[in-house]
């Protein structure tokens, strides 16, 4: 039996100067004052995050926060997450008040290497869950290439998932 292809990972690519999108898990638990209770799952990203960073690229991460169900809601933000990453990476994490259009690209576009961004909630987005192609591709249009390190949202067809993973290597 002939053995198969191996599978392309993040230490396949060379980083330096590109844009990695990044689609993490990052839907932690928050008490009443918006603080993290609950940190396993931006810890679990560590390190695919670091080698990012760590080789040059411009790390871009991409997440959804409850269920805000398409409306902008800012008690699912993910700005209270910010400070919290920028403690566990060691370096400031700038964040996007949105996750695509020009808000998003300003930011993206003034990354340099192994600097990091955040974009705003993904499903405030009615077109995310709908796995919609043009914001797939609005999404997409921020990056060079597109890492999946959120195993507990992979098993969904939505734009940030599986729309996207169409558009970008």
């Amino acid at each position: 039996m002939e053995e198969p292809d191996m599978f392309r990972t993040i230490r396949d690519i060379a980083l330096s100067g590109r844009k990695v999108l990044v689609r993490v898990d990052f839907n932690v638990p928050l008490d009443a004052n918006r603080n993290i209770t609950d940190d396993t799952r931006i810890r679990m990203a560590l390190p695919t995050l670091n080698h990012i960073l760590e080789n040059g690229g411009r790390l871009v991460i991409m997440s959804h926060l409850g269920r805000p169900k398409g409306n902008v809601e800012p008690k699912y933000s993910l700005k209270p997450l910010v400070a919290h990453l920028s403690k566990l990476l060691g370096k400031p994490v700038q964040f996007a008040e949105d996750c695509i259009g020009e808000t998003a690209a300003a930011v993206v576009n003034n990354l340099k290497n192994g600097e990091v961004a955040m974009l705003e909630n993904l499903r405030f987005h009615k077109e995310e869950e709908k796995n919609d192609p043009a914001f797939a591709k609005a999404l997409a249009a921020l990056g060079e290439i597109y890492v999946n390190d959120a195993f507990g949202t992979a098993h969904r067809a939505h734009a940030s998932t599986a729309g996207i993973a169409d558009t970008l290597p």
